[in-house]
């Protein structure tokens, strides 16, 4: 661990995320910790669970956000953040000498144009997926999203498809630039097809519409058919999880269908250790699609073999029958089709089981993508000094 003056020398990043930090957001964690040229400064407006960083500045909520969101409802524009709210932020820059500002996730961004109309430092904007669907892309929003763009110095996103959706919201493409996930430690591993016919078979996500899972539970139940000492594994919380319960007894798998919850990083490391294929069948619902899945990344790192679908980022990763399968979206049959493929043929699945491993630890280590995002900060600094055309 650097020391207190080694850590002064570097300059100093602010990391906005409004909530610090749901459990789904480890790879925000990974982000800020990750960090090695730059001292991470996290700013945060509420905070849940224990995650230890060395500078936390909490900006408080203004009393009137909830007039605000009401106003946001009548007026169909988005609300804004407070002058006291943008004081204090100012403040926490100049008493941290921040030297670029970070703020997660386009739609939480919007709602800072006081800030960003007055930032003294280059501001860098992250989509993450979620961020360009719902009232990001309604007439109400066009103006603020406009004027967002404008403000921002760069504007990283999760995978080229997310890039090609923030063009389409009116970003600059000069300054659009791709910044991948960063994976965990995760230990590597050739797995291999059950010697019984008895697959394990995961997936993990949060339990929302866009995940796909209604349509993995269907195949699943197909491929049980064939496969009887089978079992699906269904690891996350959600909104969606009494109905995927009622399809699993409609389907008669409920007894081959477990829902887990919400695991640690620890616990599902060791889910992933003893399956033999990640089922993450992503579909499009209402504007809403998928960076690139994080457990997905995580569990090909591991040498799982992925069946998913041609969905936002997965192609970018996922190259069909090299390192997994692809579907079209909402499509069981293929889904079905593509389990029993790998189910049938062992050889094809050990290699798919090698080249997942291979390809992602490669793409997504750690090393590779802090470096990444360093320069993009480096980037976003020379742009706002004038060495850039970007801004």
């Amino acid at each position: 661990m650097n020391g207190p003056a080694e850590e002064s020398a570097k300059p100093s990043v602010a990391l906005f995320c409004a909530t610090f930090l749901k459990p789904e957001m480890l790879h925000v964690y990974r982000h800020v910790t990750g960090l090695k040229n730059f001292r991470p400064v996290v700013v945060a407006q509420k905070c849940e669970g224990d995650w230890p960083v060395d500078c936390l500045v909490p900006i408080p909520r203004s009393p009137g956000r909830f007039l605000a969101r009401a106003k946001e409802r009548t007026t169909r524009r988005p609300w804004q953040a407070s002058a006291a709210e943008t004081r204090r932020f100012l403040a926490t820059l100049e008493q941290e000498r921040c030297e670029v500002l970070h703020l997660f996730f386009g739609n939480v961004a919007i709602h800072w144009l006081p800030l960003l109309r007055v930032c003294p430092v280059p501001v860098v904007i992250s989509f993450h997926g979620s961020d360009v669907a719902g009232a990001m892309t309604s007439p109400g929003y066009a103006e603020a999203v406009a004027e967002m763009f404008r403000l921002a110095t760069l504007v990283p996103c999760r995978s080229e498809r997310l890039l090609e959706r923030v063009a389409g919201l009116g970003c600059a493409s000069e300054k659009l630039r791709v910044m991948r996930t960063i994976l965990p430690e995760l230990p590597a591993g050739q797995h291999m097809p059950p010697t019984d016919d008895a697959w394990r078979i995961v997936q993990a996500a949060r339990l929302v519409p866009k995940k796909g899972i209604a349509a993995a539970m269907r195949a699943f139940a197909v491929f049980a058919g064939q496969y009887p000492g089978s079992t699906f594994t269904i690891a996350g919380q959600g909104p969606m999880e009494e109905s995927l319960r009622r399809l699993a007894r409609e389907l008669k798998i409920e007894d081959r269908v477990e829902f887990t919850g919400f695991l640690s990083q620890d616990q599902l490391q060791g889910l992933f250790s003893m399956a033999h294929i990640f089922l993450h069948p992503s579909e499009t619902v209402d504007g809403d699609v998928e960076g690139v899945p994080n457990a997905m990344l995580e569990a090909m790192a591991m040498g799982i073999p992925v069946v998913a679908t041609r969905h936002g980022g997965i192609p970018e990763v996922v190259g069909e029958g090299e390192n997994g399968l692809l579907t079209e979206e909402a499509d069981v049959e293929a889904l079905t089709a593509a389990l029993l493929r790998l189910a049938e043929d062992s050889n094809f699945y050990r290699r798919l089981s090698k080249n997942a491993a291979i390809s992602v630890r490669e793409q997504f280590s750690a090393d590779r993508q802090i470096a990444a995002v360093e320069e993009i900060y480096r980037e976003a600094i020379l742009a706002r000094s004038g060495g850039n055309p970007a801004r």
